[in-house]
């Protein structure tokens, strides 16, 4: 949510921030409902101000021994008046913030402009795409292969868009998941939680996927829950309408989740095995840090997010995402896409953003500054450190031998208990 002051004094800028996201502008309407609010609190003011004149003028009437009746009756029409205008307020209160939850977050000012993905910058790549003597296969053909992923029974169980990982496949899964977590939390920066894995709509609306995104989360009517889409929504919202101490932050969260998306807005994109599905694993990194310091901690929580990938040994690209391809909720973002040899194409792997006070004023997520006692936002931060779905293509088709095995990474060897993946499921 942005600031009502920011709108209020610079409506061009904001509108053209808008603009830029390729979001629905509905900035006039806000602007002219918070004059009705402004007008109502006024003239509420100014009754209760003459309101407070009229109880001194009846006392002084009553000892002189004069008509108040008068008096009294414009204190009774008075006070029927306030009463309408709070009752007013409330419902341009309630309208307002209903509107407000529609305006975007506005991009940085270093933020490329541009249309969509193919505006996108370069950061960086890393790493060494890997070559073969022999055609590599795809993911969905390695899993099959060996016996490690199958989709086909998911499908029976779930329906299309979920994955079954089976034996050596499961313990790949599981090791990626503790090797990520362990390495996040080996510097003791980040404190690991294990949060629910679904959320009220209160919740969902302090990160910002609800309004927008309603149609792409799965909803339980019956509890008013939904399953989450990322562990970013309770890990945030974990200080949800809290005031925290300066000296308190940052603090950085990690941990793990599973993630559920319905992917409504999807239809016609590439669906096959991993590539778009509806259950996936992630380890999430969320910081809650100082206004003055968070761009330098996303570039911090990107380098976090990389350093798996060096680890692993799978080669990646860094892409600043431009002003049309930001989330709604994100004023700067960086995906990192790893190299898929079976699928030759990037595969995003992880976004690392920051909000600024974004989600902090729709979670009244407040800290109080240290001298004078002023009360001010939060910035947040979120990263995937990683998502496992598009990792797992990228791994099984980096590591896999001419004789249709994988090779298991050095780092997660401790984790599986094997160094490859055969037919037989694991050695």
């Amino acid at each position: 949510m942005l600031d009502m002051k920011i709108i209020r004094e610079n409506p061009e800028a904001v509108r053209r921030g808008i603009r830029l996201k390729g979001e629905e502008d509905n900035l006039s309407a806000l602007l002219e409902i918070d004059q009705h609010r402004r007008a109502a609190i006024e003239e509420g003011d100014a009754l209760k101000s003459r309101r407070n004149v009229l109880s001194k003028d009846i006392a002084q009437k009553v000892k002189a021994g004069g008509d108040i009746e008068p008096l009294k009756e414009e204190s009774r029409t008075i006070g029927e008046r306030i009463a309408a205008l709070d009752e007013e307020r409330r419902t341009i209160e309630e309208r307002l913030r209903k509107l407000s939850l529609t305006i975007p977050n506005l991009p940085h000012s270093s933020v490329p402009e541009g249309k969509g993905s193919e505006d996108n910058q370069l950061v960086r790549t890393s790493g060494t795409k890997p070559e073969f003597d022999f055609k590599p296969k795809n993911h969905i053909e390695l899993g099959e292969s060996l016996g490690i992923l199958d989709f086909p029974r998911a499908s029976k169980i779930a329906g299309s868009g979920f994955p079954l990982y089976l034996g050596a496949g499961a313990t790949l899964e599981r090791a990626l998941i503790n090797f990520m977590l362990d390495e996040h939390l080996a510097g003791g920066q980040f404190r690991e939680v294990m949060t629910p894995f679904v959320a009220t709509s209160e919740a969902m609306t302090g990160t910002a996927q609800l309004p927008k995104l309603a149609d792409d989360m799965y909803y339980c009517s019956r509890d008013d829950l939904y399953l989450i889409p990322t562990a970013e929504v309770p890990i945030t919202n974990i200080h949800r309408g809290e005031i925290l101490s300066e000296a308190s932050l940052p603090i950085y969260y990690c941990g793990y989740s599973p993630c559920f998306r319905r992917e409504a807005g999807s239809y016609g994109k590439e669906t096959r095995g991993f590539l778009r599905v509806h259950q996936f694993n992630k380890v999430e990194m969320v910081k809650f840090v100082l206004p003055e310091t968070s761009y330098d901690e996303l570039e911090s929580l990107l380098i976090a997010a990389t350093g798996i990938l060096d680890k692993l040994g799978i080669a990646y690209r860094v892409m600043e995402l431009c002003t049309r391809d930001l989330s709604f909720a994100a004023a700067k973002c960086y995906d990192i896409e790893t190299w898929s040899p079976g699928e030759e194409k990037w595969l995003e792997a992880s976004s690392c953003s920051n909000f600024v006070d974004f989600q902090a004023r729709r979670s009244a997520i407040r800290f109080r500054r240290e001298g004078t006692g002023k009360l001010e936002f939060v910035h947040t931060l979120n990263g995937s450190g990683l998502a496992t779905s598009r990792l797992m293509v990228s791994l099984l088709e980096a590591y896999q031998t001419d004789e249709g095995t994988i090779r298991v990474p050095d780092v997660l060897k401790r984790y599986t208990g094997f160094g490859h993946i055969t037919a037989k499921g694991g050695q």
